[in-house]
């Protein structure tokens, strides 16, 4: 079936969509977001739901009203980052086990395994696809910033 929506010159995240059922009658996209997570600091959404799935934007760990960076260890940071994204997974009715995909950027990856110990907190079974990569910056010279898919069941 994946080669067939392929194909269909289907991008493989509308086609990923597809096959788990996110294109039902009537739901397109939706931009939502949360007032118990700092605002989008830029011209972007804070989540979008399309279908069955939920998109959240790079979170990184800023204070509450989006204006003063939190936490200055790398273990603080991812704490805070995961903390945030859960508020808005909660938001929308899901939570962790709900996590699909998660792409973690660090500003250091020889810091990945105190990342990974705090991400393991978050992630006991089960856990999400993930790909980390190292970057030269992070808005506002943060150390983290995290963005996931997750899917409604």
């Amino acid at each position: 079936m994946k080669r067939r929506l392929f194909s269909l010159g289907l991008t493989p995240l509308l086609a990923a969509s597809l096959v788990l059922g996110g294109c039902a009658a009537g739901t397109g996209k939706q931009v939502l977001s949360t007032d118990k997570v700092y605002p989008a600091i830029g011209p972007y959404s804070q989540m979008v739901g399309y279908g069955n799935l939920l998109f959240i934007s790079g979170v990184i760990p800023l204070n509450a009203k989006g204006d003063a960076v939190m936490g200055t260890t790398t273990e603080e940071q991812t704490r805070i980052v995961l903390d945030y994204i859960g508020t808005k997974l909660r938001s929308q009715g899901l939570g962790y086990a709900d996590v699909l995909s998660s792409t973690v950027y660090m500003k250091d990856l020889n810091e990945f395994p105190l990342m990974n110990r705090v991400y393991g907190e978050y992630f006991k079974t089960d856990a999400p696809v993930r790909a980390t990569v190292e970057v030269a910056r992070l808005p506002r010279d943060v150390r983290i910033e995290i963005a996931v898919i997750a899917g409604r069941r």
